[in-house]
């Protein structure tokens, strides 16, 4: 499908050449942007509804209008709003529920979001240069700063001296996303309709988008290094195809970090301050690295949720009950979120894209790659959800067409359970074992709650047909999952 020409929208890839916004239906009755999929009844095995087909003319927010099919069978019309991303719709290294909205949307509507990787600085050529979005973001003079907060700490750098913010959450999120009429107890569902690369803009790598690796100081891997220097920090750039034509990345070369001086005059020895552009006049390209290596795409968001009602600002690193930094590949496309709504509006925000990953994480990032999505948002009112399978869903639930996966974290709601200094404890307090035992106790609950069973029948399951794993081990809250094949449950004797 052509790029939307559209100014304002010239990393869409979700229009036709003249601009205009295009919404399919798959054999779900669910919106397909690309390829449509057979049908299939269990699609859904939560709760169901159903898209019609729709487009809309480009404009700023709202894009345009869809019909979509209520679960009584009745039509309705949807809004579709695009946010862009730029130094005035990004907020930079945390959540808030202070937040003044992007967009405010009906249960039901569209939202296509550009999301900015905060690893794009490591090679400014690539990933920045020509894109006025990107730009704006990561603007940075002598003078002054295009996004000024970069992370929940103080203002002042009081603490470590490394800028506003301090660099306490790194991720640049876009949003936040008002649902109207969400309010805490309320359960947010949001379908990942689409996600495609951001193209760079670069004219010498048309057709190519880039990502970046960093094995970082703060990875699982950094004290357990074998080979000199060994406390070194290294990062891999990655190129992706923009159209997905090729379903791989490949490395093109890697450097070790040097020190790094922004431009207030402060010196970055290790990557502690998200947005600091690499001179790569000061490091040594190591080209011809991770030959004839092919890593799968696929592109998910590792940042997703909505704003948590403990604190009125949160770094983004720590995921939560409210989601966030959950980092797992599976929140991609084809893929639904269910969150517990903590504030009014629930204030969804999305960022840390990644073209690339693995379970655990582990050297402390993926393929970071900037990416757009297109989500639907679906509300369910505390009222209508006893007897349902979300009417007791404390916890970030992910659901793809095959399989449920619970999120299990070395603490469900850290904020709420480590006290006052909950956003530094957290990185502190951490472990493996923690975070299996809250998956274990949540995927118990799910297997009693939603399918009925005994505890003894679920905890057998569980041992026999789950599949827990590490989600990531560098977050400061550590996350396990549980992966419930819906086939378990396909039924009858033998």
């Amino acid at each position: 499908m052509s790029a939307c020409t559209h100014p304002a929208h010239q990393h869409c890839s979700f229009c036709d050449p003249n601009g205009r916004l295009t919404v399919k239906v798959d054999g779900n009755g669910e919106p397909e942007l690309r390829t449509p999929a057979p049908p299939d009844p269990a699609r859904r095995g939560l709760l169901k509804g159903s898209l019609a087909a729709g487009f809309g003319t480009l404009s700023a927010g709202w894009v345009g209008q869809s019909m979509a099919r209520e679960a009584d069978g009745s039509m309705k019309t949807r809004n579709h709003y695009y946010i862009a991303a730029s130094a005035d719709t990004v907020h930079w290294g945390y959540f808030s529920k202070s937040l003044k909205p992007q967009v405010e949307i009906n249960p039901g509507d569209f939202v296509t979001i550009e999301t900015l990787t905060h690893h794009a600085g490591d090679d400014y050529e690539r990933m920045i240069k020509g894109d006025p979005g990107a730009e704006s973001v990561f603007y940075w003079d002598k003078k002054k700063k295009g996004v000024i907060r970069r992370g929940a700490g103080p203002m002042d750098a009081s603490l470590f001296g490394r800028g506003a913010g301090e660099g306490l959450g790194v991720h640049i999120c876009t949003g936040p996303v008002y649902v109207k009429g969400a309010e805490e107890g309320d359960v947010l569902e949001v379908r990942i309709i689409d996600v495609a690369p951001r193209p760079s803009a670069n004219p010498s790598y048309k057709g190519k988008s880039f990502g970046v690796n960093a094995a970082a100081w703060w990875g699982f891997h950094y004290k357990d290094l074998i080979t000199e220097p060994k406390n070194r920090e290294v990062i891999t750039i990655y190129e992706i195809d923009a159209g997905l034509d090729r379903n791989w990345a490949q490395a093109v070369y890697n450097f070790q970090w040097t020190p790094q001086t922004d431009p207030f005059g402060v010196v970055h020895k290790t990557i502690d301050y998200p947005g600091v552009v690499v001179d790569h006049s000061t490091v040594k390209e190591n080209h011809g690295v991770l030959k004839n290596i092919r890593v799968p795409v696929r592109p998910h968001f590792g940042v997703a949720g909505v704003a948590p009602k403990e604190a009125d600002m949160v770094d983004s690193i720590p995921p939560s009950y409210t989601g966030g930094n959950i980092d797992n590949w599976r929140i991609g496309k084809g893929a639904t979120m269910y969150y517990p709504v903590a504030v009014k509006g629930a204030l969804f925000s999305v960022g840390d894209p990644h073209a690339g990953q693995g379970d655990s994480e582990l050297c402390g990032t993926a393929i970071e790659c900037s990416l757009t999505g297109t989500f639907q948002f679906i509300l369910h009112k505390k009222a209508d959800l006893a007897g349902t399978s979300l009417a007791k869903l404390e916890y970030p639930l992910l659901e793809t067409q095959d399989e449920w996966v619970i999120h299990g974290f070395s603490f469900a709601n850290y904020l709420a359970e480590l006290g006052d200094k909950a956003q530094s404890d957290i990185y502190a307090k951490s472990s493996v074992n923690l975070a299996l035992r809250d998956a274990f106790r949540k995927s118990r609950a799910f297997l009693m709650d939603t399918q009925g069973l005994t505890e003894d029948e679920a905890i057998s399951l569980l041992s026999v047909g789950v599949d827990f794993a590490v989600t990531q081990v560098v977050n400061g809250n550590w996350g396990v999952h549980a992966v419930i094949r819906k086939a378990l449950f396909s039924g009858g004797s033998l």
